[in-house]
This record gives structure tokens, C-alpha cells and sequence, in this order.
């Protein structure tokens, strides 16, 4: 089963001709990634349910989403799935006629269980397959913001599935060049593993310093990668403290191409982030510097302006990498993500 780029509602209101399988895919896939529930297609659901005067389509988007295989393995959490059938709910009683039982009960079952503090994204890939990633529900917690998948991640992730040939091994005639790629603030793990899902790579290095972080990309990449048939590359999930970082470990690492999400956001690391940058640019692999990439959520337009005025004082240089990406996954995409390249 192919997967194709979700809708949103403002999208959906201006097309009428939305068929029935459009919608409910966009359902599915908005709800396993937890969208905003006002992005989801309510009206093109609300005029299906008028034209066929039927109660199927409400319950084909339950078998696709609360009572899918993927919602009782990793569900999303339980305020999310609570929500979002107190709007199928209200959907069906407004519109249809026959009662749902199965509806009801699927409201009850989450009603009566406790919220826990870990919940389950999954983003779909256009091959077709699900990756699932543990998250914390609060988007602060333990003193980090690395238990929650951000928007640049996605965009990166997005980026990444446009680019395989960034990431995949060279072959010149008899010789092949292995690859290995170290993102840095690899959170749970979102960007690596679409990467080592979509292409063909000798070494995938995770690397992250919150030590509740690194268990938790730890258990993403075993629930993602172990015993997957798209995935060749050797993983490993170093601690890379930033400002402590040794020459020793960083040669170790010999990475051709860096990677990173959402790293520049706070002002008081932005110095020591740069300085990493400029060693690993430093440390030549086959005689040849690392390929390092940046994308970033523009929050603060001046924190950014810093981080790039600190790669000029480093004496590093950046280009804007201004190539269209398409939207696999679901999220806002009204922030300002910029995606650079630098080199020395």
C-alpha cells in the first residue's frame, strides 16, 4: 500500500471531488501522526456521509485508525484518541442515522484507562511502511525537548527521501566507497531511521547526550530497524557531549556526511555547536571534508542570525539549499524551515 502527501482541511474544503478513499487514507494518516484535528478533512467526511446516507465510511476510518493494528501496538495517547472520537462521534450523530456501536465503544475503552506519560507517533512512509516512535507526551520532559519529534525532523526526514544519493554508498567501476552518516541531536530518532529505511549506507551513527534521550532512541531504533528488510546499514548511538567532545572520538567517528534538526535554538550553545562543526569539518575521510547539513525551524530569526554570523567568524561558509521538498508527513509547514549546506 502506497502512501501519498495528507491533505489539510482548508485543503480538502476546496475539493469536492475528494473521493471516499482520499479521505479516509488522509484520516489515517493524520491521526497515527497526531495532527491538529481541525487539519483533518471533517467536511469532505461530513458530505460522504450526506451523499451515501451510510454509517461506512465512519466505520472504515475506525478500522483505519483506533482499531488499526498500529493503534493497539503503538497508540497514540489516549487524550489524542479520546478527542478524536468525541469528533467521529459528533460527526455520526449529526449526520447519520443508524446507531455505531462499535464507536461508542471504542470512546469507552479509552475513557476508562489512565494516560501514561509515553505515547506513539507513527509516520508513513510512501513505501508504504510505518515508523513508530515512542514519545513523551509533554513536550518538556526531564529537562529536555528531545522526547518529541519537531518540524524540521520532518522536513529533514522529507529532504532525506528526496535525496538517497546523499547518504549512499559510491561506486566507481570494482571500487565501492562506503558512507557513513552522523547526525547530531538525533532526539528519537525520527530522521535517522527514514535515512537508513530509504537508503543504501555502510554506517548510521545516532548521536544525542541526554542520557533519557539515548535509552529512548535506543528503544525507537530496535522497534524500527531490528530485523527490517529495508535496512543494511550498521547503527550505533554514540553520547556526544558538544563541549567535551574528544579529537579521539571524532576520528573514530571518520564521517563523510553530517547531518541535524533543530539544533540551533538556543542562543548559549550556538558557539559550542559551531566549534564541533568546524573539528568534524576538519576531520578529512578518504582526503575529502565531511558534507555537513542544517535544517532549522526559524523561531527566532535573531538566534539564527547568530548561529550564522558565528559560522562566518569560525571561518565556515553555508549555502541555502532552496530545492522544493514535497510533504510526506503532516505537519505545519507555515514555520519557516531552513535547510543549509557548509563547508570550509
Amino acid at each position: 500500500m502506497n502512501y501519498t502527501h495528507p491533505m489539510t482541511d482548508k485543503e480538502g474544503e476546496g475539493m469536492s471531488h475528494k473521493t471516499r478513499k482520499e479521505v479516509i487514507h488522509t484520516f489515517q494518516v493524520n491521526f497515527f501522526a497526531t495532527s491538529l484535528l481541525n487539519t483533518f478533512p471533517w467536511d469532505s467526511l461530513d458530505r460522504e456521509i450526506m451523499t451515501t446516507t451510510t454509517s461506512d465510511i465512519i466505520m472504515e476510518i475506525l478500522q483505519k485508525t483506533c482499531l488499526h493494528p498500529i493503534c493497539l501496538k503503538n497508540p497514540p495517547s489516549l487524550k489524542y484518541r479520546r478527542r478524536f472520537l468525541t469528533e467521529l462521534i459528533k460527526r455520526h450523530e449529526m449526520l447519520a442515522a443508524e446507531p455505531l456501536d462499535v464507536l461508542y465503544e471504542a470512546l469507552g475503552e479509552v475513557m476508562c484507562a489512565q494516560e501514561e506519560d509515553m505515547c506513539y507517533k507513527t509516520y508513513l512512509l510512501p513505501t508504504g511502511d510505518a515508523v513508530s516512535l515512542a514519545e513523551n507526551v509533554a513536550l518538556i520532559s526531564q529537562g529536555t525537548t528531545g522526547l518529541v519529534t519537531w518540524e524540521a525532523a520532518l522536513y529533514l526526514s522529507e529532504w532525506a527521501l528526496e535525496n538517497t544519493h546523499i547518504f549512499e554508498n559510491n561506486s566507481d567501476a570494482a571500487i565501492i566507497f562506503s558512507r557513513t552518516v552522523l547526525e547530531l541531536g538525533s532526539g528519537i530518532g525520527l530522521t535517522g531511521i527514514v535515512v537508513c529505511r530509504s537508503s543504501s549506507l555502510t554506517k548510521y551513527i545516532f548521536s544525542d547526550c541526554h542520557q533519557t534521550v539515548l535509552q529512548r532512541l535506543k528503544d525507537n531504533i530496535t522497534n524500527c530497524l531490528t530485523n527490517c528488510d529495508g535496512n543494511s546499514a550498521s547503527v550505533c548511538v554514540e553520547e556526544l557531549d558538544w563541549e567535551n567532545v574528544s579529537d579521539e572520538q571524532l576520528q573514530r567517528i571518520q564521517a563523510n556526511t553530517i547531518i541535524a534538526a533543530d539544533v540551533v535554538y538556543d542562543p548559549d550553545i550556538i558557539a559550542c555547536l559551531v566549534r564541533l562543526l568546524s573539528r568534524l569539518l576538519n576531520c578529512k575521510v578518504e582526503e575529502e571534508h565531511p558534507d555537513v547539513y542544517i535544517a532549522s525551524t526559524v523561531r527566532n530569526p535573531q538566534t539564527y542570525d547568530c548561529f550564522k554570523k558565528e559560522l562566518e567568524m569560525a571561518g565556515l561558509r553555508h549555502v541555502v539549499m532552496k530545492d522544493s521538498v514535497a510533504q510526506v508527513f503532516p505537519y505545519n509547514r507555515a514555520s519557516t524551515i531552513e535547510m543549509i549546506k557548509i563547508y570550509v
